[in-house]
């Protein structure tokens, strides 16, 4: 089999927290409120089918079943490609909520694991901050109470956010973040939640006893180790222009690419996501070239031995499943930066 960058198609999700701001991104999305758009899934039912090359039309969990070593990682084994990767539209505040740990998700619903993720500041308005992490010193019956008189900054953080910040954060930490606000989110491949919100994602009112079940399920499954905060990344300059490591974990590695120039990779022996922010690109590989527009995303297959990001002018995010040791630490050492400084990335 020869490989190739793979396309994909997208799934829409329509919350009442989004509205217009994806639409400054993509060019082909249905009519209405769009909240969120997956752009690499391979989540239950939103499994991403292939749109380019002679894969076209198989499911993308099809060919993770059938070629794991070729697709991922040599090695590698799972039930599922193992990052989902979004566009986020928080024009309006998101609930205020949480996701299942690994331990959480197998034990109490069944699946392979549960989900951390990092957002990347797209845009952000003056106005727009995150909410994070819970104070010290509260009781669950405090943090109750708090939760029914919907009163958040009486017992967690608040952080101003801006353009090009990036905000890791752990299943089991409690979260929100908005108003006006784009980001885009890499994540482990799970869609497990739970919030503390008088009203469900599409704002239907829950009843006073469904209230209190999500508050105290909530609560059930709050983490307090990992305080997220905004961080600018740790920048390496590069011949063909500058690399941002945006955060950096066991379960995956965001990072910000501006290019001014041709790209080489090679012998990077695992899968690449790669997500264009900009003007379109072309990526060269072995056996032929695909173009990357604004808004649209790919995954290089770890097969792909070599390829090249053809550009005089590039703006792409890419994440992957690192090596922690040889792909973010020594790079960034190498780089000057301190063991603190790399370790304020996510979970190192």
């Amino acid at each position: 089999m020869d490989f190739y960058p793979l396309k994909l198609s997208y799934h829409t999700r329509n919350y009442y927290f989004g509205e217009e701001l994806i639409r400054d991104l993509k060019d082909d999305l249905p009519e209405g409120r769009i909240a969120e758009t997956w752009e690499i899934s391979d989540y239950q039912d939103t499994t991403a089918s292939i749109l380019n090359g002679n894969l076209a039309g198989k499911k993308l969990r099809e060919l993770i079943q059938t070629y794991p070593e070729e697709i991922v990682a040599k090695s590698w084994s799972g039930p599922h490609f193992p990052i989902l990767a979004k566009f986020l539209d928080a024009s309006h505040f998101l609930p205020v909520h949480l996701h299942a740990d690994d331990k959480t998700a197998k034990e109490k619903y069944g699946e392979p694991n549960g989900k951390t993720e990092a957002w990347y500041i797209l845009w952000a308005a003056e106005d727009a901050s995150i909410l994070v992490g819970i104070k010290d010193g509260f009781s669950k019956q405090e943090l109750f109470a708090a939760f029914k008189d919907q009163n958040y900054d009486r017992v967690m953080y608040r952080y101003p956010i801006k353009t090009g910040d990036t905000v890791y954060v752990p299943s089991g930490i409690l979260h929100s973040f908005g108003p006006n606000t784009l980001i885009y989110e890499v994540q482990q491949t799970s869609d497990l939640g739970s919030d503390v919100m008088p009203t469900d994602l599409f704002r239907n009112k829950r009843s006073e006893e469904e209230w209190d079940r999500q508050i105290n399920k909530t609560l059930a499954e709050l983490k307090t180790h990992f305080l997220p905060k905004p961080n600018p990344g740790l920048v390496i300059t590069e011949d063909s222009g500058e690399k941002k490591v945006c955060c950096a974990s066991e379960y995956f590695v965001l990072e910000h690419w501006l290019l001014n120039k041709d790209k080489k990779i090679s012998n990077f022996n695992k899968f690449m996501n790669i997500t264009n922010l900009a003007k379109p690109v072309e990526i060269e590989y072995p056996n032929g070239t695909e173009v990357l527009k604004k808004g649209e995303s790919c995954i290089v297959p770890a097969a792909v031995s070599e390829f090249s990001i053809k550009t005089d002018q590039a703006s792409l995010l890419i994440s992957y499943l690192p090596d922690l040791e040889a792909d973010i630490i020594k790079p960034l050492q190498k780089a000057g930066y301190s063991l603190a400084e790399i370790a304020s990335l996510g979970e190192i």
